[in-house]
């Protein structure tokens, strides 16, 4: 039996479970069942207390519908259902709560420590983020007050996701450290409620952010996160126990529900460091997968239908759709054009057996050429962006008459650089219920599809190798409009998630005509992301909620 130590000068143990779950916002019925249920296995293995994420009885971000007095209600309800589940084993969930006084937002983000079937503490949110994704400032007060809570002889600091992110930092976001206040109650341990949205380098951050807690404060950390994905947002779990010297003793599975148990006697052993790897490929794979089978599920849609074409995108696209929603569930149409390469062609019917999905081969040029004898006496002679526009067109017309026969939702498979540029057909490629690779550049996409492969192929090789290209004209290639993608995405990522200017770029070895030339073509197509289907995000900038700008303005101009 282990020697257990003080833990600031207390001598105790104590089993917590980590309850990591994937719950659907507003499912109140479900959410109260899962919470029980993981409550009762928590028992069964022994804990005193189990901890489950920010927002747990609501699911995160639950945005306007915190307007509406019922939901909250309703939240509340699932609360009391819980209460009597606590008569031995402390149960810390959260949930938004009213605000008693007049004055500031009528809601607080609340953690709430139930136990012997009544509440034994609360603790409301204090640092309410308002950058990229998140708007809690819009319906949250923040905490204007700060306890701590005795529990089974320890003392907890409980706290909520962004009380623990303003550390560390040369220019921090606010003007109060939480944490800073609940230590003058001299707790044992830090407790953190989080639902903190995956992108591919959020996994290494968070361990800094906690490490430099634990640092700062010679307390240990118990976090727990959500797992699975609520629309655009993915989370993708990675709850963790540290201890007070920085070393990770637990740390749960990404993308996946679980519980798991921590002895706090163990903080009295030496330590280990049991950090789980972190590839970035790996990461962004799984969280896409993830994202795109709790998107379908959690709508109750099964099927999904998307054009392949032969090329790298939507091979990619279908390759994880299969794995996210299985090969049965997926539909893919073969629309080839006059201007379709033998080869894509083939590359698509291989990558169909290779996948076992469904497919259709239905040829466009019939009604293309119907469409231009219709058109031609109007537009008069010529072939320029027009006559190539109306193929895509062509194609969706095509698409979207499945998904309403036989209800499947679309996937979009352009990706970030074309996005970015404008690369694309509004009302065309760019249609769609869910864009998969609109988070994912280009070259990441290859890279993709590498990871997809590391086994065995299941993605053409040819596919790989060819160059890209749209096929909506003889001969064409992507490089006769763009750079090539390794010139192109680097000063994307530059422009987009690290918010550099033209100058600061250039400076970087960059061409000054062509820097100048690719951010004016990002600016003048904002019109058309603001009509894309949701992105899933695995960057620290996506388009959509977390990338607000304007479509009218002259910045670059």
């Amino acid at each position: 039996m282990a020697i257990v130590l003080p833990l600031q000068g207390k001598y105790t143990c104590m089993k917590i479970a980590l309850a990591q779950i994937n719950v659907t916002i507003g499912d109140f019925e479900g959410t109260a069942r899962k919470i029980k249920q993981y409550v009762q296995q928590a028992r069964e293995g022994g804990a005193r207390l189990v901890i489950f994420p920010e927002l747990s009885i609501t699911g995160y971000p639950p945005r306007d519908f915190l307007e509406f007095e019922d939901f909250v209600q309703q939240a509340g309800a699932v609360l009391e259902q819980l209460k009597p589940l606590s008569r031995d084993i402390g149960i810390l969930v959260g949930l938004p709560t009213p605000n008693p006084q007049p004055e500031g937002k009528d809601l607080h983000n609340t953690a709430v420590l139930l136990y012997q079937g009544k509440e034994l503490h609360r603790q409301h949110k204090t640092l309410l983020p308002t950058y990229d994704i998140f708007d809690e400032y819009r319906y949250f007060e923040p905490a204007a007050s700060w306890n701590t809570v005795e529990f089974e002889g320890l003392r907890l600091a409980v706290t909520v996701c962004e009380d623990l992110w303003n550390l560390g930092n040369e220019n921090p976001l606010y003007t109060i450290n939480p944490m800073a206040k609940l230590m003058t109650r001299k707790p044992d341990i830090i407790i953190n409620l989080s639902a903190s949205p995956f992108d591919y380098r959020h996994a290494h951050e968070r361990i800094r952010v906690l490490r430099a807690n634990v640092q700062a404060y010679d307390l240990p950390i118990v976090y727990v996160n959500y797992a699975g994905a609520q629309t655009d947002l993915i989370f993708d779990g990675g709850s963790l126990v540290i201890d007070k010297e920085g070393n990770i003793r637990k740390e749960l599975p990404f993308f996946e529900e679980k519980l798991d148990f921590f002895d706090t006697d163990e903080f009295s052993l030496p330590g280990q460091d049991n950090e789980r790897p972190k590839e970035k490929i790996s990461l962004i794979h799984d969280a896409l997968i993830t994202g795109i089978r709790d998107y379908f599920g959690k709508i109750g849609f099964r099927t999904a239908i998307l054009g392949l074409s032969g090329g790298l995108d939507s091979a990619v696209t279908a390759a994880l759709a299969a794995r996210a929603l299985g090969p049965g569930n997926i539909t893919a149409l073969l629309m080839p054009s006059e201007f379709s390469s033998e080869s894509s062609v083939s590359d698509a019917k291989a990558l169909v057996q290779n996948l076992g999905i469904n497919a259709e081969t239905l040829p466009i040029t019939p009604v293309f050429d119907s469409t231009m004898d219709v058109l031609r006496p109007h537009l008069g002679p010529g072939f320029d962006v027009t006559e190539e526009n109306i193929q895509p067109r062509i194609r969706m017309i095509y698409l979207m008459a499945f998904s309403n026969r036989f209800g499947h939702v679309l996937l979009n498979t352009s990706n970030k650089s074309e996005l970015a540029v404008g690369y694309g057909t509004l009302y065309g490629d760019l249609a769609g219920g869910l864009s998969v690779l609109g988070d994912v550049y280009k070259t990441q996409v290859y890279k993709l599809a590498r990871y997809i492969n590391r086994n065995e192929e299941i993605i053409p090789q040819n596919i790989l190798d060819k160059p890209p290209s749209a096929e909506l004209r003889p001969g064409q290639k992507d490089t006769d409009t763009l750079p090539p993608y390794d010139v192109l995405d680097p000063i994307l990522h530059l422009y987009i998630e690290e918010r550099k200017s033209p100058s600061d770029i250039i400076e970087q070895g960059y061409d000054a005509a062509l820097v100048r030339r690719i951010l004016r073509m990002v600016n003048r197509n904002e019109f058309k992301r603001y009509q894309l289907a949701p992105v899933l995000r695995v960057s620290p900038k996506a388009f959509g909620m977390g990338r607000r700008m304007p479509i009218v303005g002259k910045y670059l101009e």
